[in-house]
């Protein structure tokens, strides 16, 4: 990982994440928030959005699984890194992943715990991808969080139903690195 990468979520550890234009257009006005994690868009809104982050002076990661028109094919990483200014990407498939780092991409692996599989996945993954950073959801949870931290040396992010600064302090003192939330509300924490 690029150690800037690490510094800027380390620096601001709550995460814009933008779901609709409305979301975009009220964190880049926000001086608190430098990273912008970018939830919507298609193949011909994307290249804009990321721009639009870039501009404001924020790190843009697109989470790649939820742009409409692309696969989920690693060549859909190559359209990100090629045709926008994008930082990095998140996906809950590994081979985007794996893409996203040969590329030299920032990388977000998103594991959603719905169950003791999902939190053994976490700890022992069945493949080899080595993600940047690990996003866990809900991020409601710090005792799976604190579970989660002790066993991986992988940055965690807690994402999820953070909706207020209880939640954003239990996160962040059970070892979370950051938090993302689209609720802007705790974006001016």
């Amino acid at each position: 990982m690029k150690q800037e990468y690490y510094d800027i979520v380390e620096a601001n550890p709550v995460i814009a994440a933008v779901k609709d234009q409305e979301g975009l257009e009220t964190c880049c006005r926000l001086e608190e928030i430098q990273v912008v994690f970018i939830l919507f868009g298609n193949i011909c809104t994307i290249s804009e959005i990321v721009r639009r982050v870039k501009e404001a002076g924020k790190m843009a990661v697109v989470h790649i699984d939820l742009i409409g028109g692309l696969g989920s094919k690693e060549i859909a990483v190559d359209f990100i890194n090629s045709q926008t200014e994008a930082d990095g990407i998140i996906s809950t498939k590994p081979p985007m992943i794996e893409r996203g780092r040969k590329l030299g991409m920032f990388t977000i692996l998103r594991y959603f715990l719905i169950d003791s599989l999902a939190l053994t996945n976490i700890r022992h993954p069945q493949h080899s991808t080595k993600p940047d950073m690990i996003e866990v959801l809900p991020g409601l949870m710090p005792e799976m969080i604190r579970r989660i931290c002790k066993s991986t040396k992988t940055p965690i992010i807690a994402g999820g139903l953070i909706e207020d600064k209880d939640a954003v302090m239990a996160a962040l003192s059970a070892g979370a690195i950051a938090v993302s939330t689209t609720n802007p509300g705790v974006w001016e924490l």
